[in-house]
């Protein structure tokens, strides 16, 4: 799979089959995933690679918080500005719209809310969660280099014919999460990303973007 193949095709996976993942291959994704590019080299990030009975006890949890109309721990960063304007609210309306149809989730349904998290809390099925933190002396520009970490590993993913669908969701129940990976206090969970084999049979979500000409300008020649 080239490259092109591999951004074209790489999306956000909700509906992941039990099938495991062998280690070794998400080994090679991992120290493929090492030459990501990071200011200063620092390679900030801190991944845990959570699988079998740890995974099954963590989603146990999740879920049952979930379900019980846990708020959730305190955010420690925000997902999206107070007020989004448009057209950055219009894209997030629209993608929405597309997501929680394709859950079969009304938007006027009162209980969605506790609906949308016991379905991420179960990781949509994943048998691989992987949580990437940080450090909290760490900045804007080392939580930019994360992003561009965690875009090399799932393009890395595509490439083994697997799937994923990262989960700021996850920092809702952070300490959850750390309890069972081990974290201390000194990091900061980003976010989770499910992965593991698409199930069959279930209708693929490509949320629309926006045409190239509405984020980029050519200056010059």
């Amino acid at each position: 799979m080239d490259v092109y193949e591999a951004v074209g095709s790489r999306r956000a996976v909700r509906a992941f089959s039990d099938e495991p993942v062998p280690r070794e291959t998400l080994e090679r994704v991992l120290t493929a995933a090492t030459r990501a590019p990071s200011s200063g080299n620092l390679q900030p990030w801190r991944v845990y690679v959570v699988t079998g009975e740890p995974l099954a006890e963590l989603k146990k949890h999740a879920t049952s918080r979930a379900l019980a109309g846990d708020p959730g721990d305190e955010r420690e960063y925000p997902m999206y500005p107070d007020e989004l304007t448009s057209p950055y609210l219009d894209r997030f309306s629209a993608a929405a719209a597309q997501r929680y149809a394709a859950l079969g989730i009304e938007r006027d349904d009162p209980d969605r809310p506790r609906k949308i998290a016991a379905l991420n809390s179960q990781a949509f099925g994943a048998p691989v969660v992987l949580f990437c933190y940080l450090d909290r002396a760490m900045g804007p520009g080392q939580w930019g280099d994360a992003g561009m970490y965690l875009q090399t590993v799932m393009l890395l993913l595509r490439a083994e014919g697997l799937h994923s669908c990262p989960q700021v969701m996850w920092t809702m129940f952070r300490k959850t999460v750390s309890q069972i990976v081990g974290a201390d206090d000194e990091l900061v969970l980003f976010c989770g990303i499910s992965v593991g084999w698409a199930k069959e049979g279930i209708p693929r979500l490509h949320t629309a973007r926006a045409d190239m000409r509405e984020t980029v300008s050519f200056i010059g020649g």
